[in-house]
């Protein structure tokens, strides 16, 4: 498989989670249901392809522990919050506020001195991309905007990835464990964690359906499990940096397969929204970062997280 039809492949996966999570609300099943469901397949693909590896699961407690922490931020918290908003807002919206992690990141990174201090075109990045989310939500038309329970439920979901990857980098990166066994363990935990949720939460739009159970079933198995080992691949075989190429484009696949699959209306303003945040996201991203910086492993945590997506 080449490089471009593995990024296309990982690309097409990691998007679509997006719609999974809308047909699977759309059929039936709760949030709650959709992230415990997620979580428990997740871990079951993750658990199968560390033994085939000879890869172990974490022994210690103090792994375990840190490993609880970051499935609540990575994992059981930011599942739910996108189960949450997706009940009110369209599956492409949802793929963009994806996206502002990176955003997130950097305030979060500001805030705990990680962060060098910022330069002009870092700036005008952060601004510039949250500039993006006002423009798709456009709170001056009147609308509900940014003030929606489901707008800021994604919000949520993206800052608490920010979150968990600013942990992650401090406290699980160089631990020694194989990554796939060290994510399968965390996925163990997010299910654990999720587990009270279908309960804790009223019911779905009506009975199940098949192909709500199809969806959360895609969900767990292909857009959290399988994406995980193909990115796995990708940064062993050419670097985190091709890897974290593919963010880019999981906001295009998820307004993508939302026109088309859900007939989500593809206006001006969500497309031109989109290209904001992605370039504000960019050039936040485009100092080279200090040698020896501590916050570099972030991005290699980041994706060798099985949570990354939505």
């Amino acid at each position: 498989m080449t490089s471009a039809t593995r990024m296309g492949v990982l690309a097409l996966l990691w998007g679509s989670g997006f719609l999974w999570i809308k047909l699977a609300l759309d059929h039936g099943l709760t949030p709650g249901w959709i992230t415990f469901v997620r979580c428990l397949l997740g871990a079951g693909v993750l658990l199968a392809l560390a033994y085939a590896a000879g890869q172990r699961l974490p022994r210690d407690r103090r792994t375990w522990g840190r490993l609880a922490v970051a499935a609540f931020f990575c994992n059981a918290l930011p599942f739910l919050l996108f189960g949450i908003g997706e009940q009110t807002v369209d599956s492409g919206v949802a793929g963009v506020l994806n996206a502002t992690t990176p955003l997130w990141s950097l305030l979060i990174g500001l805030a705990l001195g990680t962060e060098r201090p910022m330069s002009a075109a870092r700036l005008a990045g952060l601004v510039l991309g949250f500039a993006g989310v006002l423009l798709i939500f456009a709170p001056w038309s009147g609308d509900s905007g940014l003030l929606s329970g489901g707008a800021l439920a994604l919000l949520g979901a993206s800052a608490s990835y920010a979150v968990a990857f600013a942990y992650m980098a401090r406290k699980l990166t160089g631990r020694g464990t194989a990554p796939m066994a060290l994510s399968a363990a965390q996925l163990l935990a997010a299910t654990a964690l999720s587990a009270p949720a279908p309960l804790a939460m009223a019911g779905g739009t009506g009975a199940v359906t098949w192909v709500g159970v199809g969806a959360v079933v895609v969900l767990g198995v292909f857009a959290t499990g399988l994406t995980f080992h193909l990115n796995y691949r990708m940064i062993a075989d050419e670097g985190p940096t091709s890897a974290a190429t593919v963010g880019y484009l999981l906001p295009v696949v998820s307004v993508a397969l939302g026109a088309l699959v859900l007939d989500e209306p593809l206006t001006v303003r969500v497309v031109a929204g989109m290209a904001v945040v992605l370039a504000g996201v960019a050039l936040t991203r485009r100092a080279p970062r200090p040698a020896g910086s501590g916050s570099g492993s972030e991005e290699p945590s980041r994706r060798a997280s099985a949570a990354a997506g939505p």
